[in-house]
């Protein structure tokens, strides 16, 4: 391989902050943070806002616009083709 045109591909720390969150995975993202795993090998820190741990959809607390009390409904026949 050609040396110096390669991104930086390693093991790094992601961490979700909305609950603290903790995985490693291997990334070329850019980071200047590093971090301790849970294995307590220093890494490489990347800080997420949301993760599947903390999304709504993955955590089943999504909620359907359908199922809003029949806002939907009361909207449709208001403002409905007529």
């Amino acid at each position: 391989m050609k040396e110096g045109i390669h991104p930086n591909y390693r093991d790094v720390l992601f961490v979700d902050l909305s609950n603290g969150f903790k995985f490693v995975t291997r990334s070329c993202a850019p980071t200047k943070e590093t971090g301790t795993a849970d294995d307590g090998r220093e890494l490489p820190l990347f800080k997420l806002d949301t993760s599947s741990e903390s999304h709504p959809f993955y955590t089943g607390t999504q909620k359907s616009v359908d199922n809003m009390g029949g806002r939907v409904e009361r909207f449709r026949n208001r403002f409905g083709k007529k």
